[in-house]
């Protein structure tokens, strides 16, 4: 169990690398980038509309690797390492490639406290993983990646998916309580609680719970720095 239990941690370590690394600014169009899986993004990767099935379908920049919708990817370019054959590519990949300008302008808005890529805050994260947020009724739920950020400990981020490029929903932790739940079959459950508002979660393991209930219960508390020694006292 304790072998299973690590291998467990080690696993949500590593899910914020799931794509590989990212190609540098010069290396675009000169290397085939690896491509983000379709399942680990809900929206545009450029304009962060989501996705659905019938107007709105999953398409890859050839230049950069990123899902994107039809509308983001309607360019064209020369990718060299394709032997400089003409490519569907994204917006941002398109001007660089080939320094034409496009007369909609999505650049300049003021980005709001959901639009973090996941990905990106994930990378310096408290703690991040796939967890279950259920309903009011405790029935049904959705799953989702969940991080408290480093540079933003007192917030828990709500993403669809762990690539997706904005947070469906925060939740301010500050003055919560966080409570333990007997497990329920074979669920693995805390609360967040404060007056009436209450937040239930599912972890997929009991390691998982706890690490999260004393990440939580700490941001709870405004205590903004980690310790590292809290988690060799679990081990």
């Amino acid at each position: 169990q304790d072998a299973i239990d690590r291998k467990e941690k080690m696993n949500e370590t590593f899910k914020t690398a799931v794509h590989g690394p990212a190609l540098k600014t010069e290396e675009l169009g000169r290397r085939a980038p690896q491509w983000v899986r379709d399942n680990l993004v809900t929206m545009c990767m450029r304009c962060k509309e989501p996705f659905n099935a019938l107007m709105r379908r999953r398409h890859h920049c050839r230049a950069c690797g990123y899902v994107v919708c039809a509308r983001c990817s309607d360019y064209r370019a020369a990718l060299q390492y394709d032997g400089n054959r003409l490519n569907r590519v994204c917006q941002e990949c398109y001007i660089f490639l080939t320094g034409h300008t496009v007369l909609e302008d999505r650049e300049g808005k003021h980005k709001g406290i959901l639009e973090k890529g996941a990905a990106e805050v994930s990378s310096r994260s408290l703690l991040c993983s796939s967890l279950q947020l259920l309903d009011k009724n405790g029935k049904g739920g959705t799953r989702g990646w969940f991080v408290i950020p480093r540079d933003d400990p007192l917030v828990l981020y709500v993403y669809a998916a762990p690539q997706d490029v904005r947070a469906h929903t925060s939740i301010p932790l500050l003055g919560y309580q966080v409570k333990d739940l007997p497990q329920s079959d074979s669920r693995h459950l805390f609360q967040l609680a404060q007056s009436r508002q209450v937040h239930t979660f599912v972890a997929d393991t009991e390691e998982l719970k706890r690490r999260w209930m004393r990440a939580m219960a700490r941001s709870a508390a405004g205590i903004t720095h980690r310790e590292d020694e809290d988690e060799d006292e679990d081990e």
